[in-house]
Parts: C-alpha cells; sequence; structure tokens
C-alpha cells in the first residue's frame, strides 16, 4: 500500500475532520456495492479503507509519522510480504477470509461506521463483502385533518413536515377518510439514494349537519308542524351555499327531497346528489290554544300511525 495520506489524497497536516471526509467521499465512489465486479475498485477501496484505519487512530498516526510502524501498521523491522507470512494482513489473507465465507473487511470497524452512515443499518457479517444496497430514506407519515365540506370540493391544506419546511398539498374532490397523498422525495434524507417519502393521511372532520354515501350528501332537515301540512319554501345549506327546496303539502317526517347535481363533484363536470330528509319537528313550548285544539281535532280524525307497519 502506497502513502495513506496520498490514498485519502490529504496533506500530512490534516485534521481528522479532513481525513474522514476525505475518507467518505472516496468510500461513496469506490465501495464493491456500488461498482459490482471490479476487482480493481475494490483492491482501491480496500487501500482507502486501510489507509483511513491507520489515520483515524490518532496513535497510529503519530506513531507511523515518526516512523515507528510503516503504512500497514506493522513494526518497522517485521514487514510482512505481501505474499508471504510476515506482519499485517495483506491480500492473501484478505482472500483467504473471504474463502471462508468471513468479512474480509470486518477488520475496519472504525470505517464500516462511517459508512454504515450512507448505506442505511450499520452491517454485520454476511459472507464475502455481501451488504445491503437499499440506501433510500426512510418514508415519514403525517396525519392532517380535513374540514369536511373542503373533503368535499377539494382544496388546499399547509402541512408543515418534521424538517420545519411548510408545503401546500392540493386536497382532489371527494378525498375519502384515510386517503394518502404521497409527497415524492420529502420523508428521511437518504445516505447514499434518493430521499424517502412524506406520507399525508387524511382525516376527515365531521360536519354538524352533513353525511355522506359515496358522492352522495344527506341531510336532515327540520320543518314545523305547519310547514309540513301547508306546504312552504324553506331554505337549506348545500356544499356550496344555500339554496330554496319546497317542502311539498301534507309531508310527513322521513319524506326526502332529491337535489340533483348538489353532491360532490365527479369530475368531467359530473356531481353525485344530494338528499334532504324531513324531520317534523314540534315548538318547544306549545300554546294552551295549541293543546286544545289538538286534542279536539285528534277526537274527531283518529288515527294509528304504527298500524301500517303491523305492530298493533
Amino acid at each position: 500500500m502506497a502513502d495513506p495520506y496520498q490514498i485519502l489524497g490529504v496533506s500530512k497536516s490534516a485534521t481528522a475532520d479532513e481525513i474522514k471526509s476525505a475518507y467518505r467521499k472516496l468510500a461513496k465512489k469506490l465501495h464493491p456495492d456500488v461498482n459490482p465486479g471490479r476487482k480493481d475498485i475494490e483492491q482501491k477501496f480496500k487501500d482507502i479503507t486501510a489507509a483511513y484505519d491507520l489515520l483515524s487512530d490518532a496513535n497510529k498516526r503519530t506513531r507511523f509519522d515518526r516512523g515507528e510502524i510503516d503504512n500497514q501498521g506493522n513494526e518497522r523491522g517485521f514487514q510482512g510480504d505481501p505474499f508471504g507470512g510476515g506482519g499485517g494482513q495483506t491480500w492473501r489473507s484478505y482472500a483467504h477470509s473471504a474463502g471462508k465465507g468471513e468479512d474480509p473487511f470486518a477488520q475496519f470497524a472504525g470505517a464500516e461506521d462511517i459508512f454504515a452512515e450512507f448505506l442505511g443499518a450499520r452491517q454485520g457479517r454476511r459472507g464475502a463483502g455481501a451488504r445491503s444496497t437499499n440506501t433510500r430514506g426512510s418514508d415519514t407519515t403525517y396525519s392532517l385533518a380535513v374540514p369536511f365540506i373542503e373533503a368535499c370540493l377539494g382544496g388546499k391544506q399547509r402541512v408543515t413536515l418534521a424538517s420545519g419546511k411548510a408545503i401546500e398539498v392540493t386536497i382532489p374532490p371527494g378525498t375519502d377518510e384515510g386517503h394518502k397523498l404521497r409527497l415524492r422525495g420529502q420523508g428521511s434524507a437518504g445516505t447514499v439514494g434518493a430521499a424517502g417519502d412524506a406520507i399525508i393521511e387524511i382525516h376527515i372532520e365531521p360536519h354538524p349537519s352533513f353525511t355522506r354515501k359515496n358522492d352522495d350528501i344527506y341531510l336532515d332537515a327540520p320543518v314545523s308542524l305547519q310547514e309540513a301540512l301547508l306546504g312552504a319554501s324553506i331554505k337549506v345549506p348545500t356544499l356550496d351555499g344555500h339554496v330554496t327546496v319546497k317542502v311539498p303539502k301534507g309531508a310527513n317526517s322521513d319524506t326526502t327531497l332529491r337535489l340533483k347535481g348538489k353532491g360532490i363533484p365527479t369530475g368531467k363536470s359530473g356531481h353525485g346528489d344530494m338528499f334532504v330528509k324531513l324531520k317534523i319537528v314540534l315548538p318547544d313550548h306549545p300554546s294552551d290554544d295549541f293543546v286544545d285544539y289538538i286534542e279536539k281535532w285528534a277526537k274527531k280524525n283518529p288515527y294509528d300511525p304504527r298500524k301500517k307497519l303491523g305492530w298493533t
């Protein structure tokens, strides 16, 4: 192995951080996982790793600079023949380890710790140089509460990511509970590969009046007794404002009115419908005159609303 400073491309006065940075750049470029089948690149990677192993150890670096040990960490005067039985680990011992199914890079534990930063989780021994190549950053999931009407009609919401970055996301019309929006490259940063994605999970806030089934909207509309008996025009809310509907004369509770096209947009100019179910509501405090009238009317017009259901 040549001079370790030359191999890493740093001066002899380089700081520990400069040495580490130089190694990181070279390791990304020369790692065998990035260059499968390239024996020449594999040897270069071993050389830069051995150089970093020596120079990142303050004691070894000092002794090397003093000439007490050689570039392979061997005591001067006890250098190993690269193809014989001297001191230090040579290419032959690397090959011997690989032949046994051992990791030939295992001795460079300090270098491995650095490389694990951009190859994902720290690698264990996996045979002759086998390592995970899944270096993409992880996905990050966020929960976003969206108002009912905005989920139906669509809109914009701002989401603040874990990084502090605020992003405006589009809520598509007709968004369902639990719908997930994927923001490419906005998740956790990758080490060598791309960043992960941000997953925005939509949770729809309930509405005090509306309910939804597929693309249709349902509304219970209270009406007075006189409006039901005599008929009337009343205002009811829809997703995009109030409209006037006609209550037919003699309407009963659960009489349902259909408002065509007042539901959820379905694309291509289509819409679901809205169904308004009438609910007759008596006054909270009926007057004595009203009660007397109903009593007299009931005696002359008896009827049983449960008879049609077979309950009597």
